[in-house]
């Protein structure tokens, strides 16, 4: 017994000896992975599918091909990763793969026309002087903002491209943006080459003319230039995939799936991630791209989840299109991933989180993420090469968002413009209706070649719906719309958006609803889900300029939204649950 007794202790002290070992040397290891840099970059062997929908709730996945997944991680997830005990092999970081002396920085060339070669890779500061540059070479047609600024101080940049800066006048809101993934660099120089096009090519070239007389287009060009910059604001060599706080952006926005809920990589929103959903949310986009690199492909919605977009048919021909322009204009073998160039998300493999996914269910637009070359950063003698491959394709997504049904929806009475959801029955569904925005009462409904049914609403005023409107591909089906008010003097309802409804705001189910100083007797509350379904509603009587206390606790984690009704004035706020 008691020779048993010593061994049975010796097996224990081996145990916990070989215990504290094991994890010294984990520690050792991911001290040497991190002692230079916040991010690795790693390939995984895998086993099967489920080994992919595991890990890409762990670490940053960058593509996936066979049984390799190659992906990104911060300190904190790759020391969860190690967890699960898959093999691996670090390799080198894409954002060093290129020789600091071989990236061109700072070398601007000229050309006969005293136009810029875009075959370099600009410094911070460069990059500042042309986006200001734009703008004040063409003030007519040219508005730079500055919708936020990043982790470390520096600038979020937009530069807006119309014969109508100031105004909206009811035409498609388009959005292009590179580099949210600050390692992925090609569509960073070509988006400073796409605006340089369309700003001289105004009145010398009869398409980026019209482009720029019937669209507003957006640029930004910059998504993550602390990521691009992590090596000094001189050099894009040492780039990073994830912010200064280590932080992938395209994880970091709310998740369609509530499962997954408002911060589904755990991490609080970013200031990046903040400013552009603040983008998204007061300009109403009706089509986006964002660019990145890694591969060569055009994927649509869902990332999320595994069932079709409601618009799936229209999302495959419009990806078509642009990778069949590629092939005729690209050589042999380039954009053939996958499905030849295309495919839905989660056919390729899940990412919770993105932005893709944020501002098609979200915002209701449209939103894709092309990837435009298996290099992160491309040699710079190949910048131009890669350019006019995808240049006539840019050109045609942008047109696209003109095509579908589009219209104007005004008061029958006063003609006055209103905010009305176009719905359409039977189709669809994962907050694919879209509304018209104020103050032009314009909508813009992308849908493929068919025959629809469509239900037009507002609050106050009686719904309308028409039958059999048919929609062909490249072409526009307009159709303005008339509401009738509810209230026999046809008041119309103005949409208040900058009131702070309930605070704090986001909450943890306990908050105070407020009412403005100017309410009425009578306030009227309704509370919608993410998909538009009414959850709660409420009368409250003479409450103006006060506030009462609002338990949300029985509702999902998630976003909301808030509209509360005083005598002839609207008002709306977002909100989320946490």
């Amino acid at each position: 017994m008691k020779n048993m007794f010593s061994l049975l202790w010796f097996f224990i002290l081996f145990w916990f000896t070989g215990s504290i070992y094991a994890q010294d040397n984990k520690e050792r290891i991911i001290d040497s992975l991190f002692k230079s840099s916040s991010e690795i970059y790693f390939r995984i062997n895998v086993q099967s599918r489920s080994d992919v929908d595991l890990l890409t709730k762990i670490i940053s996945i960058d593509d996936y091909k066979g049984n390799e997944i190659h992906a990104y991680a911060n300190r904190k997830e790759f020391t969860r990763f190690l967890g699960y005990h898959y093999n691996y092999t670090v390799l080198p970081h894409p954002g060093t793969l290129i020789k600091e002396a071989d990236l061109n920085m700072g070398k601007i060339q000229k050309d006969n026309k005293n136009q810029t070669i875009w075959n370099f890779y600009p410094t911070y500061q460069q990059y500042l002087n042309f986006m200001s540059g734009f703008a004040s070479s063409y003030p007519a047609i040219c508005k730079l903002d500055t919708i936020g600024t990043t982790v470390q101080g520096r600038l979020l940049l937009v530069l807006k491209i119309s014969d109508s800066v100031n105004v909206d006048r009811g035409v498609p809101q388009f959005f292009y943006s590179s580099s949210m993934h600050g390692d992925e660099l090609p569509g960073y120089v070509f988006m400073l080459h796409l605006i340089d096009s369309l700003l001289s090519g105004y009145g010398q070239n009869p398409r980026i003319t019209n482009l720029v007389n019937h669209y507003q287009i957006f640029i930004n060009p910059l998504a993550n230039p602390d990521g691009t910059y992590a090596g000094g604001n001189i050099t894009v060599y040492g780039a990073t995939r994830y912010n200064a706080n280590g932080v992938d952006l395209n994880r970091n926005y709310p998740d369609p799936d509530t499962l997954n809920g408002p911060h589904p990589d755990g991490n609080a929103w970013q200031p990046e991630t903040i400013a552009f959903m603040n983008l998204a949310d007061n300009t109403h986009f009706t089509m986006s791209m964002n660019f990145h690199s890694g591969s060569e492909v055009f994927n649509y919605p869902w990332d999320t989840w595994q069932r079709n977009h409601a618009d799936s048919l229209w999302w495959k021909f419009v990806g078509r299109e642009y990778v069949d322009t590629v092939h005729h204009y690209g050589p042999s073998g380039y954009f053939t991933e996958l499905n030849n160039g295309i495919t839905d998300g989660w056919a390729w493999y899940q990412v919770i989180g993105g932005r893709q996914d944020y501002t098609t269910y979200f915002t209701h637009g449209r939103e894709v993420t092309l990837e435009l070359s298996y290099d992160n950063t491309l040699l710079t003698n190949q910048l131009l090469n890669y350019w006019n491959y995808n240049v006539h394709s840019f050109l045609n997504y942008i047109e696209e968002s003109s095509y579908g049904i589009n219209g104007k929806v005004i008061d029958s009475i006063t003609g006055l413009p209103l905010r009305a959801k176009i719905l359409i029955p039977s189709h669809d569904m994962d907050s694919s209706f879209v509304y018209s925005s104020l103050p032009s009462g314009w909508y813009f409904r992308l849908i493929d070649q068919g025959t629809y049914n469509i239900t037009v609403s507002a609050p106050g005023y009686f719904p309308k719906s028409i039958a059999g409107v048919v929609v062909s591909r490249h072409s526009t089906t307009r159709l303005n719309l008339k509401l009738i008010p509810t209230n026999p003097g046809g008041i119309r309802n103005d949409i208040v958006r900058n009131f702070p409804l309930a605070f704090p705001n986001p909450t943890d189910g306990v908050t105070q609803l407020r009412f403005p100083e100017n309410s009425g007797t009578t306030a009227q509350f309704e509370m919608f889900n993410s998909s538009g379904i009414s959850v709660l509603s409420k009368q409250f009587e003479n409450v103006h300029g006060t506030s009462v206390p609002l338990d949300l606790r029985q509702f999902a984690k998630g976003i909301y939204f808030l509209r509360l009704q005083t005598g002839n004035t609207l008002y709306e706020e977002k909100m989320v649950i946490k």
